[in-house]
């Protein structure tokens, strides 16, 4: 019920019915059914070898380096889903070297307060990284100014990059060492195609 509610004018529903209207109804399954259709074109799109060779790379870098990885907005919660799920995973045997840079509430702030927010990501890198680490960057854009100075600190300290993006791929694509691009204008799709490529690698990892 939303009878308090006059959303007439979004399209979503009209004052005082309990239910949408069919032309509502309609455009709502349009959503839905594109969604779905432009989800699954775009995971079958994924090549799979692709993702093997990062959840490889992980396991490599793993044994001797750590792993850092960061996103904005919903791009951070995958960052950070990523190091639960790889971290923890469901087998406990496994130990995985993986660190968040855009979980530390405190230190971005400060940073973004007393330097520059451009330099959320590079500066904990210029502090926490050394040569050989691994900095995994998710950014649906592929433009974000501090994902951008965080691959170029990466390089700077001679790490390794890899880049989830989406859209045209942007300037993380260009400078990543290995991209994964999704080919979308939309920024759910995106998001869900990098969250299905985080749970694909944990789980190849803690299953092998």
């Amino acid at each position: 019920m939303v009878d308090s509610l006059d959303l007439k004018s979004s399209g979503i529903y009209s004052r005082g019915g309990s239910s949408p209207p069919e032309a509502t109804k309609l455009y709502i399954m349009s959503i839905i059914d594109r969604n779905k259709a432009e989800f699954i074109k775009n995971i079958l799109a994924i090549d799979a070898l692709h993702i093997k060779y990062i959840a490889n790379f992980i396991k490599k870098i793993s044994k001797k380096n750590k792993i850092y990885c960061a996103g904005n907005g919903g791009s951070a919660s995958i960052a950070n889903h990523f190091v639960c799920d790889l971290v923890k995973g469901n087998n406990y045997k496994k130990k995985f070297n993986l660190i968040s840079l855009s979980n530390n509430i405190e230190i971005i702030t400060a940073i973004s307060n007393d330097i520059n927010y451009e330099k959320i990501f590079s500066f904990q890198l210029s502090k926490y990284a050394s040569k050989g680490d691994l900095f995994i960057s998710i950014s649906s854009s592929g433009n974000s100014k501090n994902i951008i100075n965080g691959i170029k600190e990466a390089k700077k300290l001679k790490m390794k990059t890899i880049s989830f993006t989406g859209f045209d791929g942007g300037e993380s694509k260009i400078l990543s060492d290995f991209n994964i691009n999704i080919d979308s204008n939309n920024y759910g799709i995106i998001e869900d195609s990098h969250s299905f490529i985080m749970h694909t690698i944990c789980q190849m990892l803690h299953n092998e």
